[in-house]
């Protein structure tokens, strides 16, 4: 082990000073909930590590990119991460303020330090050594410092949400007025007495249109595709928690049909407020294409009042106006992108094997946790938290083990945890 970190360093022929940094441990890229999930598993394995943030607070997305009215879509014992459950006083659906102190108290409960405003550049695997080579930029005020962290195990967790969609939209940009994307929207406060287009139908979409309406604002909602909408409750009871007792006695197809006969009666048809749904069933189409049902907290009441104004695609923008496919124009003063996110992992980690070109694992749930060379994969599931909680879990059981094997066959060697050089070649 110690002799293959050598031939590593040496290979260096940088002209500028380095830090780098021997982990003893893995090393987490990204400090959202399945992060934390995963530090939390190995802290309770014994196992070190270090989690690495570009942002410089845990959650980021949670904490800067998310709507004020925003709570968890799911209950709250769907969405709690392992080994600590939320509080007892917080409601069934809790808030993002809530769910943010959650994340915090998690981490402090753990003793999860992750060093913030590091950038990872790039991550590859070198097969001389056997280690993961991490190249991240540190930003401390003007200054800038490269750092390389060299581990054994590296765990992805930067998650579905790393970098906002916006789409290529014909004369967007002289549309004259303000375009927001909805990861920049904190209410609807601002926007009182205008016309908003609200572009896309997801639950972003629709709960940035209520909001809106709240605030007394006329917004336009662009339905492009299909979308299936179902009841968050079914006669008081939640309906993800309906799906999942289902899914304990039925078939797939069969859950999916009593759902839509489910939402039929409660929500009644849909499809003649222009929300057509799909031909495959709402969990046939979240398991195969990754698109979440929304979940109506209120916007389908609005919708079909004619508070929210349902739309068609667009053809184009121009000053002050858009043009829809079906020929007809409207007045608008500002534009909200509900457009959902992407992974960003293409961009940093030189691997070509386990993840694909759309930043996912290629192998299918639940089989897209655990690469080769000692990678690793938290949250990209496309079932939410308890996706990533089962999924920390894994991963951290799987590292233990290894960790300690290897602690045992090199209990005469002492690598200290973190300690750093500084590297002048």
């Amino acid at each position: 082990m110690d002799q293959s970190l050598f031939r590593l360093v040496d290979q260096e022929q940088d002209s500028f000073q380095r830090k780098w940094t021997l982990v003893n441990g893995p090393v987490i890229i990204g400090a959202g909930p399945s992060g934390l999930a995963t530090a939390a598993c190995l802290r309770e394995q014994g196992v070190p590590f270090v989690v690495l943030e570009r942002a410089e607070c845990i959650a980021s997305l949670w904490q800067k990119r998310t709507y004020d009215r925003l709570k968890l879509h799911l209950p709250k014992q769907f969405c709690q991460l392992p080994k600590l459950p939320f509080p007892e006083d917080f409601p069934e659906y809790p808030t993002r303020k809530q769910f943010i102190e959650y994340l915090e108290s998690y981490a402090k409960h753990f003793d999860i330090n992750p060093k913030f405003n590091e950038c990872v550049q790039s991550a590859r695997y070198d097969e001389t050594s056997g280690f993961w080579r991490v190249k991240t930029i540190v930003t401390s005020g003007s200054n800038k410092i490269e750092f390389e962290y060299i581990c054994r195990w590296l765990v992805v967790a930067t998650g579905e949400n790393a970098e906002r969609v916006v789409p290529d939209i014909q004369g967007l940009a002289e549309f004259g007025g303000e375009v927001i994307h909805a990861c920049e929207y904190k209410s609807g406060e601002k926007f009182q007495g205008q016309k908003v287009l609200v572009v896309g139908c997801g639950n972003s979409g629709m709960e940035v249109s209520l909001d809106l309406c709240n605030y007394n604002a006329s917004p336009s909602m662009v339905v492009r595709s299909s979308v299936h909408v179902l009841p968050r409750e079914v006669y008081g009871k939640s309906t993800f928690e309906l799906v999942v007792l289902m899914m304990k006695w039925l078939p797939l197809w069969l859950v999916d049909k009593l759902m839509l006969v489910l939402a039929w009666l409660v929500l009644g048809n849909v499809e003649k407020y222009g929300l057509k749904r799909p031909s495959m069933g709402p969990l046939e189409l979240k398991n195969t294409k990754g698109k979440t049902p929304v979940l109506d907290i209120g916007a389908l009441k609005k919708i079909k009042s004619g508070d929210i104004n349902v739309v068609p695609a667009i053809k184009r923008f121009s000053y002050r106006q858009v043009e829809l496919v079906n020929g007809e124009k409207l007045d608008i003063d500002s534009v909200v992108l509900a457009t959902g996110y992407r992974s960003n992992v293409p961009s940093w980690l030189q691997e070509g094997e386990f993840f694909g070109e759309n930043g996912y694992p290629k192998a299918p749930f639940p089989h897209g946790w655990k690469g080769n060379g000692g990678l690793y994969a938290v949250g990209f599931t496309r079932r939410g938290l308890s996706g990533a909680s089962s999924d920390a879990m894994r991963i951290a059981q799987d590292i233990g083990k290894l960790w300690k094997d290897e602690t045992k066959q090199h209990n005469k060697i002492t690598i200290a945890c973190h300690k750093q050089w500084i590297s002048q070649f």
